[in-house]
Formats: structure tokens, C-alpha cells, sequence
């Protein structure tokens, strides 16, 4: 198994990982993972995201798909502002692909956020059988004061510790 990351969420040196000692999951912990809106902020911090490239070694005769993903964070909002945490899941070169979004509407002074996406084995993205595959989860954070242009809002992906954290729960099938 292996694993890379890459995007505006999630920098060179903020991302981490630990995979499970029985290979069923895997933990990513973000340190840079945050979208901000407000009248001084630049348009540009409005949205982040991060892509996730898992390398997979499938054994002969089975399959592999996402059971669970768990995101926790925290998140701050004026009025009128929203918050949305997305992610999309594929196979590198298959089409199949599923999008899971969560939106936050203020007024909310603070307050943490868990959100657990869950797929149906029988209708999740599963990669091909018996050849190795990539797994891409994209995740985004987005926020926007469009509808109240003098407040503010934050959100990022975070743990109890402050870290950023996504936790990965993994299917077998047998094919």
C-alpha cells in the first residue's frame, strides 16, 4: 500500500499517515486543511481541498472498496454564511465515482463537526478485480459570505489534538 497527497489543503510536510497494522484502515492527519471567508480575506482561501492517492495490492479473485470515511473538524460561522465539506471517491481509470456533501448554515460561535460518509458494498466504487488499483479521494472545504458579505466563517477538517483527520474503513469482496 501506498499513499500520496497533494493539493491547496494540504501542502508538502502538512499531511500525515498511519495505516492500520491489519490493513483495514488508514488515518490521514492534515496540519494546513482550512477554508476562511470574510470582508478581508482573499477570495482565494474560500476554498481548499486535498487529493488522496491510495495504491492498493488486491490479491487474486477479490475486490476492494470504501466502507466508511470519517471526517471531524470544527467550524465558525457568521449569519448567512455556509460551509460545505465534500469529497469524491473513484478508481483511477474507472468512471465510476460517488460524492458524499455535508453543508453548515450559521449563525454557529464555534462548534466541532463529525461527519461519517458510508458506502453499500454493492453500490460503492469498487476497483477492478484482482489487479492493483489507485483509490482518489478528493475532499474539499468550502466557505462563502456571498449572502452576507460582512461576515465571516471558518472550517477545517480537525481533531480533539488540533491535527486534521480523516479515518479510511476498507471492504474486500470476493470476485
Amino acid at each position: 500500500t501506498s499513499i500520496g497527497v497533494n493539493g491547496s489543503g494540504c501542502p508538502a510536510g502538512t499531511a500525515y499517515y498511519v495505516l492500520s497494522t491489519d490493513r483495514t484502515a488508514v488515518t490521514v492527519t492534515f496540519s494546513n486543511f482550512y477554508a476562511l471567508a470574510g470582508p478581508d480575506v482573499s477570495i482565494s482561501e474560500n476554498r481548499k481541498n486535498c487529493q488522496i492517492a491510495l495504491g492498493v495490492r488486491i490479491p487474486g479473485g477479490f475486490s476492494f472498496g470504501i466502507a466508511t470515511v470519517d471526517y471531524r473538524g470544527y467550524y465558525q460561522l457568521d449569519a448567512k454564511v455556509t460551509a460545505v465539506q465534500q469529497a469524491k471517491y473513484y478508481f483511477q481509470s474507472q468512471l465510476t465515482q460517488a460524492t458524499a456533501r455535508s453543508t453548515l448554515t450559521g449563525p454557529v460561535n464555534g462548534a466541532d463537526y463529525t461527519y461519517r460518509d458510508q458506502f453499500d458494498l454493492t453500490a460503492t466504487v469498487l476497483s477492478p478485480c484482482g489487479a492493483n488499483a489507485v483509490l482518489n479521494i478528493v475532499s474539499s472545504l468550502q466557505i462563502s459570505n456571498a449572502a452576507n458579505k460582512s461576515g465571516s466563517g471558518y472550517i477545517a477538517t480537525d481533531s480533539v489534538d488540533t491535527k486534521l483527520q480523516q479515518t479510511f474503513g476498507f471492504q474486500w469482496l470476493k470476485c
